[in-house]
């Protein structure tokens, strides 16, 4: 079912004008060119003034290029969206034209729902059976792709108008994120494997284990494919596992743990983890959330300082 909201503020405001004190000239040179010296810094102000009150939102318009040349990041939030705080977010797709796919959780409230960016209002939703736990999810051509916690069921979905297509079977132990390269499929049970799959028979074509120093990275959850790596939500941790596709080497790490604490911080005590990334490939555009989060981010990395190799090992192995 579809649901409307209005849309939402334009904040105004009003500035003083500047004053400018220059001599009385008597020529018309003169004249001239204190218009021009009164004009400039009144143009200065316009554009501080339009910098200013622009939307906070707006700002994410920007690209930004991903730097993944070194092993840890860490982020900078580059804008801020309102996302539904009773959405127990995981699986998380971007469309194109500031549209999002989420999956959602919980038995009896798990959905598949299209979303606007930049409102957070849930477009079109549809619910699965009261007996299935909503897990990840992935876009392939015109089919939205969901796996289901502790069932090897999965589901397809109409992009259009979210209806199911069809059921499938697939043969990870259990079913916790999707993603795809837009030929195949890569899938996470919530062990330390990475899957590869054939969409057309969701057969495994190929499956690693994926390793930090020799130790297994478990818990792999959400999926979502960016600049042909595929990036995993690490369970129970503010952590994100930059893996290798090719053979499920472990590229790198991003950590998050501001946007949870901030969220605590301001107030937000019933959230849960961090769950939930959205690339825009053409706009080169990141967006992360969590479950149960008010907000949606769109971030940007930036190089780790002073992260250790045993700091990584405390906050991203479970």
């Amino acid at each position: 079912m579809a649901t409307r909201l209005p849309n939402k503020r334009q904040p105004k405001r009003s500035m003083a004008h500047a004053q400018l004190s220059v001599p009385s000239p008597k020529s018309r040179r003169f004249v001239s060119r204190r218009r021009i010296v009164m004009m400039i810094p009144i143009a200065l102000l316009s554009g501080a003034v339009f910098l200013f009150f622009m939307p906070f939102n707006s700002w994410g318009e920007t690209p930004v290029s991903l730097d993944l040349s070194r092993r840890i990041h860490e982020i900078e939030v580059v804008a801020e969206f309102p996302h539904d705080h009773d959405a127990f977010t995981q699986g998380l797709v971007y469309a194109g034209d500031d549209t999002l796919y989420e999956s959602t959780g919980l038995y009896k409230q798990s959905s598949v729902r299209k979303v606007a960016l930049r409102t957070g209002k849930v477009e079109i939703l549809e619910k699965m059976g009261d007996s299935y736990f909503g897990e990840g999810l992935t876009l392939l051509g015109e089919r939205l792709y969901q796996v289901a916690w502790l069932t090897t069921t999965g589901f397809t979905y109409d992009l259009r108008n979210l209806t199911k297509v069809k059921p499938f079977k697939h043969y990870m132990k259990d079913g916790w994120g999707l993603a795809t390269d837009g030929q195949v499929l890569f899938g996470s049970d919530g062990t330390s494997t990475l899957y590869r799959m054939d969409p057309r028979t969701m057969k495994v074509t190929d499956k690693h284990t994926v390793r930090y120093n020799g130790r297994e990275v478990r818990f792999l959850n959400e999926l979502e494919y960016v600049n042909k790596e595929v990036w995993a939500n690490v369970w129970q941790t503010d952590c994100i596992a930059r893996i290798s596709p090719k053979d499920g080497s472990l590229l790198g790490w991003i950590l998050l743990p501001n946007l949870r604490q901030g969220l605590l911080k301001s107030g937000h005590q019933g959230i849960d983890v961090l769950n939930g990334i959205a690339w825009d490939s053409d706009k080169q555009r990141l967006f992360v959330t969590g479950k149960l989060w008010p907000k949606l981010y769109q971030i940007k990395l930036k190089p780790a300082s002073g992260k250790s190799e045993k700091l990584i090992a405390q906050q991203c192995l479970v």
